[in-house]
């Protein structure tokens, strides 16, 4: 009878062990992916920081490039924004990338912008933010990858839909910026 009671309980115990130890691995990769958001998001600060004093600089120089400069005000703008509206942030942040080397493009235009000491240090300072980014979008959308798969393979995806674990967003780049970028001067 004691070995009985024992096999009743083992056999109710282990579905409930699979679904504890399946929710936990939910959980972790969830929580990589947010960490692994925070890592960008720390340096797309950095570059929105960075953008309004690169903007000032060539504005002294390129006044009648006003669209540029005003296109990635605006977009840094709405980035900011929407902050908390992954795929709507992503949308206005690759808007930044695209427009990006074309203001650090006039440089070529105006020799004495070019020659500009805070420029310069602008210029070499966005280069490192814009590499930095670029890691954290790789290690980003990897831990997104991650946490999909996770979520959308069984016996996972009845663990996800039980407990509403939702597909997470590549930090994508717009179609624009797939081919080789044209910097117009």
């Amino acid at each position: 009878m004691r070995m009985c009671v024992i096999f009743f309980l083992v056999i109710l115990a282990a579905p409930l062990l699979v679904l504890v130890i399946i929710y936990n691995g939910h959980v972790s990769r969830r929580n990589a992916v947010e960490y692994a958001f925070s890592s960008i998001d720390v340096q797309l600060k950095k570059r929105w920081d960075l953008v309004p004093q690169l903007v000032e600089t060539v504005k002294g120089y390129a006044k009648h490039e006003k669209e540029t400069l005003e296109r990635i005000v605006r977009a840094r703008q709405l980035a900011k924004v929407a902050e908390h509206r992954m795929g709507e942030r992503f949308m206005h942040e690759s808007e930044i990338s695209r427009d990006l080397p074309n203001l650090i493009g006039l440089a070529e235009q105006y020799p004495d912008l070019k020659a500009d000491k805070q420029f310069l240090w602008l210029q070499r300072n966005l280069t490192e933010i814009e590499s930095q980014i670029s890691a954290a979008r790789r290690a980003y959308n990897a831990a997104v990858n991650a946490y999909n798969d996770g979520i959308q393979m069984f016996p996972g995806s009845l663990v996800a839909g039980m407990f509403h674990f939702e597909r997470k967003e590549y930090f994508d780049i717009d179609a624009s910026e797939r081919g080789v970028r044209n910097v117009q001067l």
